[in-house]
């Protein structure tokens, strides 16, 4: 009887078998290819996980908190007639500086993982980087449209409830909750474009916030004639003449209107972004 020759030294005594070693081994994981959605929970942890998040919202709540009650019941106290203005128009001092918050959070959504090197891990693990930047919006957009609106809410009905008097109209609350979330958070898409534009975090928070203040400074000390058209172009655009228009008080007679001021800002929102996907696209880490 002849036995079987046995394996040379050199030979898995599993090598012959079709597929080889990696056929016996099969990962209980189901592989499947990534979606938008898995970035965008991605981008959900991260941006509810560190404390800048928690810090930049928090700071807003509270002034936009702070100064509006503040503004309602130094109001009160002085028995003042807002002269036709609506009760709601009183939040936009707190919304002006909370707006600073948000970019600051817009910025810092991108530019931070520039300044720790983070972004090659997110890279690494998602190699698409138009689906990067796309979570990264939806998720910044949603969380400061939310956040703004619930507290520009509740602040317009403490201020309603303080000072008394009319009930401003529907279409006014909407503009001065709804349309101001919707502003703010198209602002800070402008912000997070920005800072995927700059890669740096100070550097794009300095731009974006000379975006928000300069036109308005550079306005207010053009005192030549030949100025007057561009002064006035500088009032009527500004961020803050046009957060204005949606609570229906402006420091212009003319310019953005009613709804008009968002969909500029989302035009804005929507070039800058553009600008991002392109820089990044075809820019190295």
């Amino acid at each position: 009887m002849t036995t079987p020759a046995a394996p040379q030294a050199h030979e898995h005594p599993r090598a012959n078998v079709p597929g080889g070693l990696l056929g016996y081994y099969e990962s209980p994981i189901p592989i499947r290819r990534a979606t938008l959605g898995d970035a965008i929970a991605s981008e959900w942890t991260k941006i509810r996980s560190v404390r800048s998040t928690l810090w930049t919202l928090g700071v807003m709540v509270v002034l936009m908190v702070a100064i509006g009650l503040m503004s309602a019941l130094l109001i009160a106290a002085a028995d003042t007639d807002l002269a036709g203005e609506p009760v709601v128009a009183l939040g936009f001092f707190g919304v002006l500086l909370g707006s600073i918050c948000v970019i600051t959070l817009g910025v810092l959504t991108i530019g931070s993982e520039y300044s720790t090197g983070m972004i090659r891990t997110t890279l690494t693990a998602c190699p698409s980087r138009a689906r990067v930047l796309t979570a990264k919006a939806i998720v910044f957009f949603l969380l400061a449209f939310v956040i703004t609106t619930v507290t520009a809410t509740v602040v317009a009905v403490f201020q309603t409830a303080i000072l008394g008097g009319g009930i401003d109209s529907g279409s006014v609350w909407l503009r001065a909750t709804v349309g101001v979330g919707l502003y703010i958070a198209a602002l800070g898409l402008v912000s997070l474009a920005v800072g995927a534009i700059i890669r740096h975090s100070a550097g794009a928070i300095t731009v974006m916030i000379a975006v928000v203040l300069l036109p308005l400074v550079l306005a207010l000390f053009m005192f030549s004639d030949s100025l007057r058209d561009l002064q006035r172009f500088l009032f009527e655009y500004s961020i803050p003449n046009q957060l204005g228009a949606l609570y229906g008080s402006t420091v212009t007679e003319t310019g953005p209107s009613g709804w008009e001021p968002l969909l500029l800002m989302l035009a804005v929102a929507a070039v800058a972004m553009g600008g991002a996907y392109l820089a990044l696209d075809r820019r190295d880490v």
